[in-house]
């Protein structure tokens, strides 16, 4: 129940505070009940309601943006998480969001605490008790809107799921979650979905086309390189596709370039991009919203073996241009840069990139935004608009021609690096370069693709942004 100043209470909250005895009033007035955004207060069979238990959640004392409208939501679904119940009804009465409709404040609601269900424990031996939360019903004031509020919430529900198996992909470890265990979630994807196709491209027929740069990156490992390449077909046959390309690096020990050793655990999530490509692959086949979207999906493992590539070598891409590799452990970039020119092939009507790509995008906007690049100040407002509707929020940085310069090699046609200063930038206008057919934008997502300390693990972002962006230009 959204509890606020005793002042603006919803009608909602004032008849349950009238069925109990003004406890609600008497909670708030002793401060045991703090009306902070997303504070909360569980009360076991509360007397005067046909309930086991009544949770408070509080809205805070003015309308609510999309921040504070997403702390609120998370704490219901963190709280409910936490319950052996099975069902719940959260009223949705009383919550008010600047510029924000009801339909948006149900699939903000719905997504949260969709999410929350979330549980990593495959792998311990004890401890695997799951949510019990099986339903949701959410209650309204009144029954008008009820149905595009319903569509709502079942479109939130699927974005959590999306979100959801990005999060359990990015949390398996290295020596599950290999290029050939990504492919195979591809097929999966296909096989649950007739509206998704997956074909994968095998180390053989990359080395066919010409696709060295990503191929020098899997040198050095055992486990060989796949290209997956998804399909959603719920738009008319003629309709340009969107194509999404998600940074597969399995495990990133930075090859002979190799990282320190503390936190080097943490590069299991150099997949991520790949990830939130496959939830969203995920989330479409629930919805079956009117677009096409392609997934083109580079996944390797970078290690150092004898085989490995080393500084100083000279690879050529699929687009023909020469890269002189400065940096191995700069390996991303490298097989994003063929996944780029092979996602030509499908005239697409947008390209979208998705890498955890560079810490300097970390130490620049910390881990609360994604960064942006676009060729198309179009496409970037609409993204940037898709991320402050879904919370997940996106900021740009520029890639001028004066941070392209700083690519210059003496031997190749570039150099993987372009040294310390602006990292995300020169990381991003090396991607630039093969980008410049269609209208792209790059999303570094280094900083916001999983959590570190105590609270590690994936989190599934930017599959809210990408869905919302998607379903905007399926007019859903």
């Amino acid at each position: 129940l959204p509890i606020s100043a005793l002042d603006s209470l919803s009608e909602a909250a004032k008849s349950v505070d009238d069925a109990c005895g003004g406890l609600i009033t008497r909670l708030v007035k002793s401060g045991d009940m703090s009306i902070e955004t997303g504070q909360s207060l569980l009360l076991v069979e509360p007397t005067g309601l046909n309930a086991n238990r009544l949770l408070l959640v509080a809205t805070g004392k003015q309308d609510l943006n999309e921040q504070g409208a997403s702390k609120f939501a998370n704490a219901i679904g963190t709280a409910l998480s936490r319950l052996q119940i099975k069902s719940a009804d959260v009223v949705v009465d009383g919550i008010s969001v600047s510029d924000r409709d009801s339909a948006w404040i149900a699939k903000t609601t719905a997504r949260a605490i969709a999410a929350a269900s979330y549980r990593f424990n495959e792998f311990k031996t004890s401890g695997k008790k799951q949510p019990g939360l099986k339903k949701v019903n959410l209650v309204l004031p009144e029954r008008k809107g009820a149905a595009a509020i319903q569509r709502a919430a079942q479109t939130g529900a699927a974005i959590a799921s999306g979100v959801n198996t990005a999060r359990h992909l990015g949390d398996l470890p290295g020596n599950v979650c290999t290029p050939a265990y990504l492919a195979k979630q591809g097929r999966a994807l296909a096989r649950n979905h007739a509206d998704i196709s997956c074909t994968v491209v095998s180390e053989k027929e990359m080395r066919t086309l010409g696709m060295h740069s990503l191929l020098s990156v899997s040198a050095g490992s055992a486990q060989p390189a796949k290209l997956g390449v998804l399909n959603y077909q719920g738009g008319d046959k003629n309709q340009k596709p969107t194509v999404l390309v998600g940074k597969g690096v399995t495990f990133d020990s930075g090859g002979i370039s190799l990282k320190p050793g503390a936190g080097m655990d943490e590069m299991k999530y150099d997949m991520c991009g790949a990830a939130s490509v496959l939830g969203v692959f995920a989330a479409l086949g629930e919805l079956k919203p009117a677009i096409n979207v392609v997934g083109v999906i580079p996944t390797v493992e970078n290690m150092p073996g004898s085989r490995a590539t080393k500084p100083g070598d000279i690879v050529k891409s699929l687009s023909g241009q020469t890269i002189e590799i400065l940096n191995t452990d700069a390996e991303g970039r490298l097989i994003l840069f063929d996944a780029l020119t092979y996602a030509e092939r499908f005239n697409p009507e947008t390209v979208i990139d998705i890498a955890t790509l560079t810490g300097a995008c970390v130490i620049a906007l910390g881990n609360h935004a994604s960064g942006l690049f676009s060729n198309s100040d179009a496409l970037a407002d609409k993204l940037i608009d898709a991320g402050a509707s879904a919370d997940d929020r996106a900021w740009r940085l520029p890639i001028w021609p004066e941070y392209d310069q700083q690519l210059k090699s003496n031997f190749a046609d570039m150099a993987n690096i372009g040294g310390r200063n602006a990292g995300s930038v020169t990381a991003a206008c090396f991607l630039a370069r093969f980008t410049k057919d269609y209208r792209w934008a790059h999303l570094d997502i280094a900083g916001t693709a999983w959590n570190s300390g105590s609270n590690k693990g994936a989190t599934g972002r930017p599959v809210p942004l990408l869905m919302e962006y998607l379903l905007s230009t399926a007019g859903n």
